[in-house]
């Protein structure tokens, strides 16, 4: 079983359903609120948990209700996080997030998340270093990022970048970062561009894994996920299934793939399974809910 080290943000994710959104100044009814545990960093270290790696989330709540909750949920889930650090007077981070029936409305308060520094890479540099695969994504302060991918590439680790949100930064950070996981939308910010188009983006996707030693995994939706292996293109696709929240696809498909690389997979294999647990996340409300345990993903493919 690998080691994997997760650092990234956790939030408490506020869900009001709603059959649309407010106009300024008026009051309307819901019809109803959910809490979910969430964040990317979270979430991708629950996935990879669920899949059997050993996994360690690294990161900041408050001394706060939700903080209190977020750590209970995150314990049970079989994780490490006797190194996930609770900060006085701020508030774990909040996601509040507005599910209307043609799609979602999010805003971020960061909170704890914003104190995961360099002196707290620094604290919990032990357990970046032991393990096999470091997983991070942007959802706390890049300087901090930059300084873990170098400290886990100075010493052996397998360092796997989500770039989301995207940050101007991803490219000063390649250099540290064995394996990249955009998906279309933060591939085409990656080049400089708003939009490739469909028609164009497996060339594109060639022509740029030709440039870097960086491997690239486009993540596409209902495309599948595409890479490139011994210079052509290979495109997985996606499992065809009832679709309720595709809010944590991405971060199933990063945490599964940490834990199968964690293992010792083969890259190919690694991002079949990774895409095949993606695929049932969807079919459940909420980021977390429908991740899938290892013995799910296996059986998935029959």
């Amino acid at each position: 079983m690998g080691k994997i080290a997760v650092l990234g943000s956790v939030n408490m994710d506020i869900v009001i359903t709603t059959g649309r959104m407010p106009k300024v100044g008026e009051t309307i009814i819901g019809d109803q609120i959910d809490y979910f545990v969430g964040g990317k960093g979270a979430n991708q270290a629950v996935a990879a948990a669920r899949f059997g790696g050993k996994t360690t989330f690294l990161g900041k709540i408050g001394q706060d209700t939700f903080g209190e909750k977020v750590y209970q949920h995150l314990s049970e889930e079989q994780l490490d996080v006797r190194s996930v650090a609770q900060e006085k007077n701020i508030f774990t981070g909040i996601a509040s997030i507005f599910k209307l029936p043609q799609d979602n409305c999010i805003t971020v308060i960061s909170g704890a998340n914003e104190l995961v520094d360099r002196e707290y890479v620094d604290q919990v540099a032990h357990q970046i270093i032991e393990s096999d695969v470091l997983l991070v994504q942007i959802e706390i302060p890049v300087e901090t990022l930059q300084y873990a991918l170098q400290l886990a590439k100075e010493n052996g680790v397998t360092t796997l970048l989500n770039p989301a949100p995207y940050h101007d930064i991803v490219g000063e950070l390649l250099p540290n970062v064995d394996i990249l996981t955009p998906n279309e939308t933060e591939f085409a910010a990656l080049i400089g561009k708003e939009l490739i188009p469909e028609a164009e983006m497996e060339e594109t996707i060639l022509a740029w894994q030709q440039t870097h030693t960086t491997r690239l995994i486009v993540t596409r939706g209902s495309q599948g996920v595409s890479f490139v292996e011994s210079d052509k293109l290979v495109t997985v696709p996606s499992s065809k299934v009832p679709v309720v929240d595709t809010t944590g696809a991405g971060d199933t498909f990063n945490g599964i793939l940490a834990a199968a690389l964690s293992e010792g997979m083969s890259f190919k294999e690694a991002v079949i399974l990774a895409n095949r647990g993606a695929g049932l996340s969807v079919q459940k409300l909420g980021a977390q809910t429908g991740m899938p345990t290892r013995a799910a993903v296996i059986a998935s493919e029959h």
